[in-house]
């Protein structure tokens, strides 16, 4: 098994993990890929919108997938999926994965500079350049309708086309990242002491 970048990563255990939702959201930049690694079928796509926390008892995340992308192809398929985290470096690249889809371009991973590899405990890919990836069984998928919304100005913001997403919910099987994610002097480090 290849282990992405091995000489900064360590398997991360939940009660270890140390990491700020609302700012990983915010001001990392995150990657979905689902699929089969050793198959040669995955994609990925730059995600913006989802959950890191607990859910049903167990470490669980939730991501948004609009029915037209690839990835949600991927996602109905497969049982699992990675969501991989970058900083600011990789903002570029991210931003393309989102842009281009996976129907045009096969191996848009590597369009974009990025490198698949084998991930520790799931068939979908990891992400070599990742500081950051969790691996993720998926327990259940809600399609989002327009009489579910609460805030009815959102359907009109953000979903003018009416391309609601559905929400993809993972258990957490295995986390692996850098110091900033294991280490708390690093994390503050990282994000700054408040």
């Amino acid at each position: 098994m290849i282990m992405p970048n091995s000489d900064r990563w360590k398997e991360i255990a939940f009660s270890d993990f140390n990491c700020d939702a609302f700012r990983i959201w915010k001001e990392e930049h995150l990657v979905l890929a689902a699929g089969d690694f050793a198959a040669n079928e995955y994609n990925a796509m730059a995600v913006g919108g989802g959950f890191l926390g607990f859910l049903w008892g167990e470490p669980a995340v939730m991501v948004l997938v609009r029915p037209q992308r690839r990835t949600f192809e991927l996602l109905e398929r497969y049982d699992t999926f990675t969501l991989s985290v970058f900083d600011s470096r990789y903002r570029d690249a991210v931003a393309e994965l989102g842009a281009v889809s996976g129907r045009d371009v096969p191996d848009k991973l590597a369009a974009a500079g990025f490198t698949a590899v084998e991930a520790g405990r799931v068939e979908a890919p990891a992400i070599a350049e990742a500081e950051l990836v969790i691996e993720c069984r998926k327990t259940c998928r809600a399609a989002l309708h327009g009489r579910d919304f609460c805030d009815k100005s959102l359907i009109e913001s953000r979903y003018p086309g009416r391309d609601y997403h559905s929400c993809f919910f993972g258990r957490v099987l295995r986390i692996a990242g850098g110091d900033k994610y294991w280490n708390a002097e690093a994390l503050l480090e990282h994000y700054g002491r408040h």
